[in-house]
């Protein structure tokens, strides 16, 4: 199965970015599934019904999200309606929304669960118990064909006792949040996937894809003046692709970059 994760998408040029790469990126790559993380998709801060919407129209078949998913209020009644839309597991009990669902594909099916660190992040319930609740319930070979787990993180040791708690159960563990695409990607013994942060579909003239000038301002004078907002420059297009095999772990993992600042060449089948 040919799988591929995209970063957090951030604001409009991010978004047509995406619109932009993804045919050429579904055709060449030969994709069965594209998750893509949303939760900055609206303005940098939230998803809105309109936005998910695109995301589904131009070949997003699940949007996952993290610490920003409900900053845009219309998105608590859409989620708790479409499966395609994940919220972090690890969120109360009550929260409106699920952490996982199973999806199929033309190659089979795929268990996607998305889950929230809390090293330098909100205080969740534990993301590793809520992990293992999700595959526990459906286990690789059994109940999915492929698993993919998006841990929205801040800590990079987080994002790695992660992978390394899923390797050998899980096709790709996959870090969002940091917005900067790491070189750490690799398999794991047991056969999972992993790389620590997926980067940005974002400009990276930029600070984390935001406008530099306000966020410059706050580290350098400790002052704010106005709200973050993306940064408006052609944005690059980051994520991972991942090929699984027959008992569903990874055979294969590349990291993805096209457009923008950050290019590099595409994989090849």
């Amino acid at each position: 199965m040919n799988i591929l994760f995209l970063g957090d998408i951030i604001g409009k040029p991010g978004r047509d970015a995406v619109h932009d790469q993804l045919p050429r990126l579904r055709a060449s790559l030969n994709l069965d599934l594209v998750i893509a993380n949303g939760e900055n998709a609206a303005g940098g801060f939230g998803l809105t019904r309109a936005i998910a919407e695109e995301f589904f129209a131009m070949g997003i078949d699940v949007i996952s999200t993290g610490n920003h998913w409900a900053d845009q209020k219309e998105i608590y009644g859409v989620i708790a309606a479409e499966d395609r839309i994940l919220r972090p597991a690890n969120y109360p009990k009550g929260t409106p929304g699920r952490g996982a669902n199973l999806y199929q594909t033309p190659g089979g099916s795929v268990l996607v669960v998305n889950v929230m660190g809390r090293v330098f992040m909100d205080a969740l319930d534990d993301p590793f118990a809520a992990v293992e609740r999700e595959l526990s319930a459906c286990p690789l070979g059994e109940g999915a064909d492929a698993i993919v787990v998006d841990i929205h993180a801040e800590a990079t040791s987080e994002k790695m006792a992660m992978g390394h708690f899923c390797d050998g159960r899980a096709s790709l563990v996959v870090g969002t949040h940091q917005h900067v695409p790491t070189g750490d990607a690799q398999i794991f013994p047991g056969g999972t996937a992993f790389q620590c942060d997926a980067g940005a579909c974002a400009d990276y003239d930029s600070v984390i894809g935001m406008d530099k000038a306000e966020p410059l301002q706050r580290f350098t004078r400790k002052l704010s003046s106005q709200r973050f907002s993306p940064a408006a420059g052609p944005a690059t297009v980051c994520g991972v692709f991942v090929q699984t095999g027959a008992n569903g772990l990874a055979t294969r993992i590349d990291p993805v970059r096209v457009g923008g600042r950050l290019k590099q060449a595409l994989p090849q089948l």
